[in-house]
């Protein structure tokens, strides 16, 4: 039913100018996470790096890679998504969008693939600036392609849903400053999960960051700090509640009739 009546056009005119807009300010969007990537390197790899012998049998520097590149991810995804749907209700132009002849679903497509293309496009590009500083060698490129794809669309649906809760600029940056990046640094992006005490290594298993960095970690050597399997069941299971969410949210209009 939905592939009688998709309307590729809306979406396409959607995705476009939302790309366009990525292209517009493309020193944020692209320079900024190239520059703070490169400093990361310089920061923990060179200093920290040969102060530490390895991790797993991996560099330092080169075991901080995944991590970099899902820090970025979910900033990028988080920022693009929630700013794209959140302008045109501070604008007031997306009462204009709903009455447009494109469907909730084709709406969402848009707006998160945008967001997700972005992120992906910008993980890639901290890929290529990691390869100038460490040897990178990426055991499963599939898995680790399709693990950062769905990374970055479901935090993409995240973003959106901020988005639309949010009811001023300082609400649109509260929970990816002041909840998803300090669970993003806390959730093995610099270090090791099983380095930490029993206790503490418990505990950080309740940050849903944690299978997000292990598993796309496995993808580049083959070693995680969970299972590669949780890990990619717990970022599906993340994308099917994010789905329901932006579901539930168009269902009932919540924060976009009024």
């Amino acid at each position: 039913m939905i592939g009688l009546t998709f309307n590729k056009y809306g979406v396409w005119a959607i995705y476009k100018f939302e790309m366009a807009r990525a292209l517009r300010t493309i020193v944020q969007s692209l320079i900024t996470p190239v520059i703070t990537t490169s400093l990361y390197f310089v920061v923990f790899g060179a200093a920290l790096g040969s102060r530490v012998s390895g991790v797993g049998g991996t560099s330092y520097g080169a075991f901080i890679v995944p991590g970099l590149i899902m820090l970025a991810v979910l900033t990028q995804s988080l920022a693009n998504a929630s700013f794209g749907i959140y302008f045109p209700k501070f604008t007031g132009t997306i009462y204009e969008l709903l009455s447009a002849p494109v469907s909730h679903f084709e709406i969402l497509i848009a707006y998160v693939g945008a967001a997700a293309t972005k992120s992906v496009v910008v993980g890639l590009i901290i890929l290529l600036t990691a390869g100038f500083f460490v040897p990178i060698h990426i055991l499963h490129p599939i898995w680790m392609l399709a693990f950062l794809f769905i990374t970055a669309v479901t935090f993409s649906l995240f973003g959106f849903i901020i988005g639309i809760w949010a009811n001023g600029f300082e609400q649109l940056q509260f929970i990816p400053m002041l909840i998803v990046t300090p669970l993003t640094f806390l959730g093995g992006a610099f270090y090791s999960v099983d380095m930490l005490p029993p206790g503490w290594r418990t505990f950080s298993l309740f940050n849903p960051v944690v299978y997000l960095i292990s598993g796309y970690r496995w993808s580049f050597y083959g070693k995680a700090d969970v299972s590669f399997i949780l890990s990619f069941a717990m970022t599906v299971g993340f994308f099917a509640v994010f789905l329901g969410i932006v579901s539930w949210i168009f269902k009932t209009g919540y924060r976009l009739k009024n």
